[in-house]
């Protein structure tokens, strides 16, 4: 099945099962109503289920909506969880459109890998089912430009990306697959806990999700600049893109 997945300039390996996932998961992705959403920040190993990494207050916090971007740090509440830090903010959405909330972490020191992970990411919650408006950039360092549309996903359908920084496209780059298992789906062995695929020489990538649920992407690229390690040494840092995106299973009836 997984063989399925593999398309024309892509290639599908095996994965560590330890990759890091910042998630930023909405409680709607589309409001056919409008109305408020609430978003749950995360800094995880989404489908082993943990263990939850410590989080420190975000450097930025917000949302672009109709080209203008709203800062939310100042809403932010913390939400412990068992074995680390979480975050929580809520929004108001009135206006119909795509609105992109997006997080600028603190850098996270890794000791195993000997580095700092600084993962920008990003999810699209569509207001009153619009289906405007959704590919906007916020400007990351490090961002997912979608060539799908992010929202009305039913499972199987294909995603697809262009990883982009500082403006340009990334030529293979190497992008990170993990769905947030809530214990439904059993691994069979370590090579699929994180899908990994290599992007072709414009930075694009697709990915065919098999299961429903939400799904990250994570492009990885290695920093400019070295940060200081606790042990006063230089150590490299690793700048992520991440975009978050659901899919449901096509049933008869749909919530």
């Amino acid at each position: 099945m997984l063989a399925s997945l593999v398309l024309s300039g892509l290639t599908l390996g095996a994965a560590p099962a330890s990759a890091h996932f910042l998630e930023i998961i909405p409680s709607k992705d589309v409001l056919p109503e409008g109305g408020t959403v609430r978003l749950d920040l995360l800094f995880s190993h989404p489908f082993e289920g943990g263990p939850v990494m410590e989080i420190a207050r975000p450097e930025r916090l917000g949302v672009l909506t109709g080209g203008e971007i709203v800062d939310l740090l100042p809403a932010i509440l913390e939400n412990p969880v068992e074995g680390g830090a979480g975050w929580t903010v809520s929004h108001d959405l009135d206006e119909p459109g795509a609105s992109v909330f997006f997080i600028d972490p603190a850098p996270y020191w890794e000791p195993a890998e000997g580095k700092f992970i600084k993962h920008f990411a990003k999810v699209v919650v569509d207001n009153y089912a619009s289906g405007e408006g959704w590919d906007a950039m916020v400007g990351l360092p490090v961002e997912i430009r979608p060539l799908t549309r992010p929202t009305g996903l039913w499972t199987g359908n294909l995603f697809s990306g262009v990883v982009m920084s500082k403006g340009a496209p990334v030529p293979f780059a190497e992008i990170e697959v993990e769905f947030i298992n809530d214990g439904s789906v059993a691994a069979p062995n370590d090579a699929f806990i994180t899908q990994v695929i290599t992007a072709d020489a414009n930075g694009t990538f697709s990915y065919a999700m098999p299961h429903a649920g939400w799904w990250g992407f994570a492009a990885l690229v290695t920093g400019e600049t070295s940060m200081l390690a606790p042990d006063g040494h230089a150590a490299p840092v690793e700048e992520g893109g991440l975009i978050w995106v659901r899919t449901r299973d096509m049933t008869s009836s749909q919530k």
